[in-house]
């Protein structure tokens, strides 16, 4: 079923542009309801709504630290009002601990209000259905078609439960033993974003000197220049102050990057090779499967491969990883961006229990990060992302797909290369994976030469 309005992760666009403006936030509040209202006549399906009546429809709502947030917050509140359900203010929370309020709650629907590592002028809306489980695109497509007419309702106060941040934190902490961090010195960079209030109180609760980045956030200042998209601020302070471990988040808290004590940049593929390796030596890696994305780097499979475990792969996005998991009975998966699901602690990506569940790891083997990376060598890889004003059909583009047919015949089994649209931005991306540096450096530069014809032909 086609979507006009959702992405990959949600609906994202500029604040007050044509999407993203209190208007349709409302619209789609009032829309999503309706969903739930006509699922509930339907039989029930793993991840989706129950089909119990929906009388007394509880909605928890969560926010970044996006100037916009609560204007779009009171918006969607409006419209699930209006369609008789009960919406519930979380404040500012990361998107995990949204998630994991709806689980614990059992709330029918949680809502969080952010455009993750975006700009500050860019916000979105993520629905979670019960259980704390992203919607699957087909539940997404039925919402659009619920989308009406402009409300006219006006605002109300909306209820405030104060009580999920504090839970959350509980819940993190516990993972690891008290006082298990005495002694450590940790760097960890909030993007200006939702984490402020969250990975740094865990991690000083735990024992350790936390030095923190990107922890003042003043509704414009969101990712920008720090957190995960900006690892290089965050290596720098670990290498400066003799830290340990950095830590980095993106403006929503679903994932990190962390930084070894040289100042050595670790994604998201180096992270799930690490846990996945540990987990296999320990017996504890359900199914013995790791589940990544097609973009996730080929070095993972040779890794956890060897290890005597088997790498299964999604299309790219942390909800369809999920998908895949919960297909094959897997509890760890993710992606290269940082997106970490370890699913017998949190149902999505979680970027706090991510960074605490590597630290496990550190513990219980007593080496380093910049010895545990080391598990994994990877594959020579380069990527790209170009702007788009409109994405037509790759199929239409045939510049691009005549390069990618002669590249793919040159790599045969030595390499990869993959082209999709991104599901959240007006970009084409590009990744080429070779034997040399050298090989994917002129990939990569054909492709985008590629592009570019394509587009000036255009």
């Amino acid at each position: 079923m086609n979507r006009k309005f959702f992405g990959t992760d949600g609906v994202r666009g500029v604040y007050g542009g044509p999407v993203m403006n209190e208007a349709f936030a409302a619209r789609l509040g009032f829309a999503t309801v309706s969903w739930l209202r006509a699922a509930a006549a339907v039989p029930a399906r793993t991840g989706g709504p129950s089909t119990d009546a929906p009388n007394g429809l509880r909605v928890l709502i969560g926010r970044d630290t996006r100037a916009s947030g609560a204007a779009l917050e009171a918006a969607i509140a409006r419209g699930l009002r209006a369609a008789g359900a009960e919406p519930v203010s979380l404040g500012i929370l990361p998107t995990p601990a949204v998630a994991r309020a709806v689980r614990i709650g059992g709330a029918r629907l949680g809502v969080v209000i952010t455009a993750s590592h975006n700009p500050a002028a860019d916000n979105g809306i993520k629905l979670f259905g019960p259980g704390g489980r992203k919607l699957t695109d087909e539940d997404e497509a039925r919402i659009e078609g619920h989308l009406g007419a402009p409300l006219n309702t006006p605002d109300q106060p909306l209820a405030v439960m104060g009580s999920a941040m504090a839970d959350y934190i509980s819940a993190a902490q516990a993972l690891l033993p008290p006082g298990s961090l005495a002694g450590w010195r940790v760097v960890i960079d909030t993007a200006h974003g939702a984490t402020c209030a969250t990975s740094p109180v865990v991690f000083r609760r735990l024992g350790a000197e936390v030095i923190g980045l990107g922890d003042e956030p003043d509704g414009s200042n969101i990712n920008a220049g720090v957190g995960s998209e900006h690892p290089e601020v965050l290596a720098a302070r670990v290498r400066a102050t003799g830290a340990r471990l950095g830590v980095a988040h993106d403006g929503d808290g679903d994932r990190c990057v962390l930084c070894d004590e040289t100042g050595a940049v670790l994604d998201g593929d180096e992270l799930l090779t690490i846990l996945a390796t540990h987990a296999l030596a320990e017996g504890r890696l359900e199914k013995k499967t790791l589940v990544v994305t097609m973009q996730s780097n080929l070095g993972v499979d040779a890794a956890v491969n060897a290890a005597g475990g088997r790498v299964l792969r999604s299309n790219v996005g942390d909800r369809y990883v999920i998908e895949r998991m919960q297909a094959e009975g897997a509890t760890l998966g993710g992606e290269s961006s940082g997106h970490i699901i370890c699913s017998e602690v949190s149902p999505t990506g979680d970027g706090l229990v991510a960074a605490i569940k590597v630290v496990e790891v550190m513990l219980a083997t007593g080496r380093p990060l910049s010895e545990l990376r080391r598990v994994m060598q990877k594959f020579p890889q380069r990527t790209a992302a170009l702007p788009v004003i409109e994405k037509k059909p790759l199929e239409m583009l045939p510049s691009l797909t005549s390069a990618i047919r002669g590249l793919e015949s040159e790599l045969g089994g030595k390499g990869r290369v993959m082209v999709r649209y991104s599901g959240t931005e007006p970009k084409l991306r590009l990744l080429v994976e070779g034997p040399t540096e050298a090989v994917v450096d002129e990939a990569i530069a054909r492709l985008a030469a590629a592009v570019r014809a394509d587009l000036a032909a255009g």
